[in-house]
C-alpha cells in the first residue's frame, strides 16, 4: 500500500492538522507495516501559484525555459504519487473560511483532464477513484451542518467538491473545531478528533 501523506498548515508547532495527520498515519502504518509514505509539506516546500506556462504545460504546450521544464516536471511528479496512493492522508485548517492556498495550489496542480477527470457529453466523469482520503480539518471556530456559520464552510465542502470531480467517494473528514474558543474547547477538540483516528478501520 502507499499512503500520500499532506501538510498544508502553515503554523509549524502551533498546527492542529499536523498533530492530527501525523496520528492517522502512525495507526495506518502501524497496521500495515509495510506501507510506503511519501510526504509532502506544502507550507515548508510550497508549489506556488498555477502559472500561465505551467497551465498551458497542463494543455499539451511544450514549455520554452528551463525553469517552467522544472516546474512542469516537479507537477507531474506530484500528479503521479497522487495517482499511485491507495490512500491520501491531508491536513486541511481552514484559513478565513476556506483552504490555505498551498493546499489550492497542489489540488490545481491535480484538476487535470485526461489525468484525473474527463469531459462526458452527460458531464465531467472521475478517473481517479479507488483511493481512500482521510482529511484531518481543523478550524477556529464552529462550521459543522446545524451551526450558525455553516454556510461559511468552503473548506470542506470544496474537499468533498474537487475530490468528487476526480471521482474519489471514500472521503473520511476528521474535524477538530472550536479551537480558537478557548483553551479548553482547543484540547477537548484535538482529544476527540485524536480518539476519532484510534475508530478509523486500517
Amino acid at each position: 500500500m502507499t499512503l500520500l501523506h499532506i501538510n498544508s498548515s502553515i503554523l509549524g508547532e502551533q498546527s492542529a492538522s499536523r498533530p492530527l495527520t501525523a496520528a492517522i498515519v502512525k495507526h495506518l502504518t502501524d497496521a500495515n507495516p509495510a506501507t510506503e509514505v511519501v510526504h509532502y509539506d506544502l507550507a515548508a516546500e510550497p508549489l506556488g501559484h498555477l502559472s500561465t506556462a505551467e497551465f498551458l504545460a497542463l494543455q499539451g504546450v511544450e514549455p520554452q525555459d528551463d525553469a517552467t521544464k522544472r516546474d512542469v516536471a516537479r507537477n507531474a511528479k506530484a500528479l503521479d504519487d497522487f495517482l499511485a496512493a491507495n490512500v491520501v492522508v491531508i491536513g486541511a485548517p481552514m484559513y478565513n473560511f476556506t483552504l490555505p492556498s498551498q493546499l489550492k495550489a497542489w489540488l490545481d496542480r491535480l484538476a487535470v483532464a485526461g489525468r484525473t477527470f474527463r469531459y462526458t457529453e452527460s458531464g465531467p466523469e472521475g478517473l481517479a477513484g479507488g483511493k481512500r482520503v482521510i482529511v484531518a480539518s481543523s478550524r477556529g471556530g464552529l462550521y459543522s451542518e446545524g451551526t450558525p456559520q455553516a454556510a461559511l464552510d468552503h473548506q470542506e465542502t470544496y474537499l468533498r467538491g474537487i475530490f468528487s470531480l476526480f471521482g474519489i467517494t471514500d472521503i473520511t473528514f476528521v474535524r477538530a473545531e472550536g479551537l480558537a474558543l478557548s483553551p479548553d474547547s482547543r484540547t477537548a477538540a484535538v482529544q476527540a478528533a485524536l480518539s476519532e483516528i484510534q475508530q478509523l478501520a486500517a
